[in-house]
């Protein structure tokens, strides 16, 4: 066997190699992006398997499957990476541009034969489709390297696409034969370039998906399913680095403590299904009406706790008053009719050198003060010394 023959058998065995580990990162977490990987990566080992090593057809009819199925890599590796990101997946757009690159690909094979022809068609019906992942992914937040890692494996995409086969034909004079082309540098070069960006952007994937695999166990961790917030860790963690950002910073915090009234003569009442059922509307109603930068969390059983980095203590209080006065109306629909449920609320903001645990234990004195008065009510935490010099 000559080395050409191993040459062309690199890119269907690193198409292969990857699409079997895509499909089994697929069996363990069943994200559809990760199945359009392993797609990709098996299109594209079949395309170059028709093409290199599979039976000449009459007129070269084979090369129109085995181009489908690179137009089909393209897509699919689109669908992988723009539907990591949890976007609209343009398959319509993505359709159109194949069907028309495939248009001319086959009247430059079957009208007026031309390899340069064929060559460029389906390049850049590649490129648009990669434009489209750039494109997508333009606008986004990209907050981890592997991110911006993707992006650039799309952007170089197009570079090498649209790049490669005009410099490469114009230098050559185009190809008399497919013999001579398959011989040629850029057919070479075509091996060589296509491999390499397989493997980094397989590699990029993969990355993304474990850590995709890590938020979401983080997410397990810190989570409370029945409210839909952070619980008690996953609060403590995040506002705790919140709030310390905030006072480095000068920038005005805000903490809250909200308990649910009379939650256990609730649920001796009418059972803990309706109990779960609020503690559901209310993390669901804070969800609703949360400023941007809200982190929320369950800390107990009916107990629930809000920093509101940069809310001043106005802006703090009618945010405090939205959630008290809205949660009856978010739990009607799940509760009997009979029942209206209300929230006392413990306020407080920090001075410099507080740290959470100080700032928690001034919301709860805050709340218990709420409690005190009367229940269904917003408190405002207010030192010691200042409530001695006001009652004289």
């Amino acid at each position: 066997m000559s080395g050409q023959f191993f040459i062309q058998l690199l890119n269907p065995g690193i198409g292969l190699l990857f699409a079997a580990a895509f499909f089994l990162l697929w069996l363990n977490r069943r994200d559809i992006y990760v199945a359009y990987a392993a797609g990709a990566y098996t299109a594209s080992a079949v395309a170059f398997l028709i093409l290199d090593v599979g039976p000449v057809l009459p007129n070269e009819l084979h090369r129109i499957p085995a181009n489908i199925g690179f137009l089909a890599t393209g897509a699919l590796f689109a669908a992988a990476i723009i539907g990591r990101y949890g976007l609209p997946i343009p398959w319509r757009s993505m359709a159109l541009a194949a069907a028309a690159s495939m248009a001319v690909f086959l009247w430059f094979l079957l009208g007026q034969p031309s390899i340069g022809g064929r060559i460029l068609s389906i390049s850049i019906g590649a490129a648009i489709i990669a434009m489209m992942i750039v494109r997508a992914l333009w606008p986004l937040h990209k907050p981890h390297v592997i991110d911006r890692v993707l992006f650039w494996v799309a952007a170089l995409s197009v570079i090498n696409l649209t790049a490669r086969p005009i410099v490469l034909l114009a230098l050559g004079g185009g190809f008399d034969s497919y013999d001579g082309f398959q011989q040629s540098v850029y057919w070479t070069t075509v091996q060589f370039t296509q491999a390499m960006v397989s493997v980094l952007a397989a590699i990029g994937l993969m990355v993304a998906v474990a850590i995709d695999q890590i938020n979401e166990l983080r997410r397990q961790v810190d989570d409370d399913n029945l409210s839909g917030l952070l619980n008690r860790r996953g609060f403590e963690a995040r506002a705790g680095s919140a709030l310390r950002r905030c006072l480095d910073d000068d920038r005005p915090v805000a903490l809250m403590i909200a308990d649910l009234d009379h939650f256990k003569r609730v649920n001796d009442t009418y059972g803990h299904a309706v109990g779960d059922a609020i503690i559901a509307a209310f993390g669901a109603h804070v969800r609703a009406i949360a400023p941007a930068e809200l982190i929320a969390g369950r800390i107990g059983g009916e107990e629930f706790a809000l920093l509101v980095p940069g809310a001043g203590i106005e802006t703090a209080r009618q945010f405090a008053e939205a959630v008290r006065t809205g949660l009856a109306a978010a739990a009607a629909d799940r509760i009997p009719a009979a029942l209206v449920p209300t929230a006392s609320i413990g306020l407080t903001i920090p001075v410099p050198g507080r740290n959470l645990s100080a700032l928690m234990h001034e919301a709860d004195q805050a709340l218990y003060e709420a409690k005190r008065t009367g229940r269904n009510r917003v408190r405002t935490f207010t030192p010691a010394s200042v409530r001695l010099a006001a009652g004289g």
